[in-house]
């Protein structure tokens, strides 16, 4: 059975870092595309960070450029987000997805996704 699994999540202090895990089983990484989304309450979900299944390509929203990182270690199967100098409007639950393509561009589109992991919430807060 395929399946993603995130964890990492959690409450931290604004300025704060977390790195989250995608690990997946059932299924190799190594030629897909792997996403992290996430959704607030009251929100729409928006696509946070992407990572081509060769790791050469990668993209960021706006609002995460330059905070938040995303790597991938297809030996241990899983792709990471390391998320760096938090804030409260980064509280989420996060989710990462798989994306079965060759496409050399990191592209950050949901519907292209064709499998999700359950989530993991992040909170900043004070």
């Amino acid at each position: 059975q395929l399946q993603l699994v995130e964890s990492g999540g959690g409450l931290v202090q604004p300025g704060g870092s977390l790195r989250l895990s995608c690990a997946a089983s059932g299924f190799t990484l190594d030629y897909y595309a792997i996403g992290w989304f996430r959704q607030a309450p009251g929100k729409e979900r928006e696509g946070v960070s992407c990572i081509s299944s060769s790791g050469g390509s990668t993209n960021y929203a706006d609002s995460v450029k330059g905070r938040f990182t995303i790597s991938r270690d297809n030996a241990k199967n899983t792709v990471y987000l390391q998320m760096n100098s938090l804030k409260p409007e980064d509280t989420a639950v996060y989710y990462c997805a798989a994306e079965g393509t060759s496409r050399v561009q990191a592209m950050c589109v949901a519907m292209y996704y064709d499998y999700w992991g359950q989530g993991t919430q992040v909170t900043v807060s004070s």
